[in-house]
């Protein structure tokens, strides 16, 4: 994989909990590289890198797979809330795209009190919830 592919791996393994940036990847993969872990090789204008033997025994140690741990870490409402967000945004882009200008506003409104509620949360605000 080159590390454009491994980035949306493991955005797509964790439910997009963890989507890591190419300033945190390539150098990692440039440290794997030196330490013989995993070796690299251009093709097509692509630097596709691929574990070595060593690489492959270190793997082998692991019990749990990274994107396990980070899911694990985040913890389900993360997930869930990842999900809500989604569709949130869902519903209001299609509000957005095709309901009347009333209906924008009254969109808007919903979302503005959603989040002074969510900070009403975290204010421990009785009256903001």
């Amino acid at each position: 994989m080159h590390g454009y592919e491994m980035i949306q791996e493991l955005d797509e393994r964790t439910g997009g909990v963890w989507r890591p940036s190419p300033g945190s990847v390539y150098p990692t993969l440039q440290m794997l590289e030196d330490e013989g872990l995993v070796t690299s090789r251009e093709d097509g204008g692509k630097r596709l890198f691929s574990l070595t033997d060593t690489g492959r025994e270190e793997v082998s140690k692991q019990t749990t797979a990274p994107w396990e741990e980070v899911t694990d870490a985040a913890g389900e409402n993360v997930l869930r809330g990842r999900e809500a967000v989604g569709q949130l945004m869902g519903a209001l882009q299609q509000v957005m795209a095709v309901g009347s200008e009333t209906q924008k506003a009254r969109a808007l409104d919903v979302v503005n009190d959603a989040r002074r509620r969510l900070y009403g949360i975290l204010a421990d605000d009785p009256e903001a919830e």
